[in-house]
């Protein structure tokens, strides 16, 4: 695939009218390389971020050798394109046929559930198995986190104890897991998660082997300006070791948004201005899902030379014919910005490529591969460090 130096040299070589996908391999191999490094465990990619091929060799290539899989069918892709990675069925309600296929065809051995009826099921269908990492899924806060995952997934502390004795019996190795949340803005949010793991572990008592603190790790965004990635790290491992579990016992981790959010932006055209209101070519149906519906404030950047008037704030409408198809923002841009103009929507590479559709007739944009950098990073050491002290966190 052809290279380009940035948003603004793909506008001059096409001139395009659909969007344009820009895929920077480079932002998110360093990405993999940080967490294989520095993450005190092992580092499972969550598929459902990015599904992209591309992406997928990028980070194998980069030290990343787990996977967390929520669906037979992101078995079957990775299985494909990564016959020695590690496949982790961590989708926590499956059907039985798709926990047979991964367990006999593609090598799964790593399954997660919540409920006693999930673990009949696995043990079903696996025909007794006794080679199982079965991790029990535990609920959490979501209070420290933009995106809540508190509600769907997960066994309430009260019940955890019972499952987990009943789960030891049918594993090789038990662990346990949870989710904090998508963008979790301080690492206090693993911290009371994993002190309710202990007091889960305590009232079990059990031997747990496996203790997986999900994903949640957050990206840069407008607004929302994370503490480094090494003071979750470092708090994550502090209170991993003082968990009442084997000695041997290894910790997991799941970044989906953290390693693949810089890996793509999106080229869009202004096809209609009215007001503050711009009305281009992508939009709630296609890249931008999480603008329109969870109000998600992307940084933007425009690409033409002869716009010189200060920023302003803008909203913007899709193309489709949807009155939901609409991003509120606020959205910085030159105040002259007009129809026929083109700018670039960071930090798109994490949900934005794996939800577009082809609804009303729209959807079609073609991907290329630049070599700038992306708006914002966590990775590349020149960012300055948003706390205004050194203290980290307040365990209030």
């Amino acid at each position: 695939m052809h290279s380009y130096p940035d948003a603004s040299t793909v506008v001059r070589a096409f001139s395009p009218d659909q969007p344009v996908i820009l895929n920077r391999p480079h932002a998110a191999a360093r990405a993999a390389r940080f967490f294989a490094e520095k993450f005190p465990g092992k580092s499972l990619y969550a598929v459902k971020a990015n599904p992209s091929p591309d992406l997928l060799q990028i980070l194998w290539d980069a030290g990343v050798t787990h996977f967390d899989v929520a669906s037979i069918a992101e078995v079957r892709l990775v299985r494909s394109l990564l016959p020695e990675a590690t496949l982790c069925f961590m989708h926590p309600v499956k059907t039985k046929s798709a926990i047979t296929e991964a367990y006999t065809q593609h090598g799964v051995r790593t399954f997660s559930l919540d409920t006693a009826e999930e673990l009949q099921k696995i043990v079903e269908a696996t025909g007794g198995a006794q080679d199982l990492n079965l991790l029990v899924r535990l609920r959490v806060s979501s209070e420290y986190s933009e995106l809540s995952l508190a509600s769907k997934f997960g066994v309430d502390l009260a019940d955890a104890a019972a499952l987990l004795r009943n789960v030891r019996q049918h594993c090789d190795a038990l662990g346990i897991c949870f989710h904090v949340g998508s963008q979790a803005m301080t690492p206090f949010a693993y911290v009371q998660a994993l002190e309710r793991v202990r007091a889960a572990i305590a009232e079990a008592a059990v031997t747990v082997d496996i203790v997986d603190v999900g994903g949640g790790f957050p990206s840069c965004y407008p607004g929302m300006e994370p503490p480094p990635l090494e003071d979750y790290f470092a708090l994550i491992a502090r209170h991993f070791e003082a968990l009442p579990i084997s000695y041997s016992a290894e910790l997991w981790c799941e970044p989906g948004r953290a390693l693949c959010a810089e890996y793509s932006s999106l080229i869009v055209k202004v096809e209609k201005r009215r007001g503050t209101e711009l009305y281009i070519n992508d939009g709630a149906y296609g890249a931008l899902f999480d603008a329109a519906h969870v109000a998600w404030r992307f940084p933007v950047q425009a690409l033409e030379l002869d716009l010189i008037q200060p920023h302003d704030e803008f909203s913007f409408y899709g193309p489709t014919c949807d009155d939901a198809d609409f991003m509120k923002g606020p959205f910085m841009l030159p105040a002259d910005i007009q129809a026929g103009d083109y700018f670039e929507i960071g930090m798109l590479g994490a949900y934005g490529a794996a939800m577009k559709t082809g609804f009303n007739g729209f959807g079609e944009a073609i991907a290329v591969t630049v070599t700038d950098e992306p708006m914002a990073s966590l990775y590349r050491g020149d960012r300055a460090d948003p706390r205004s002290s050194d203290n980290v966190i307040s365990l209030r």
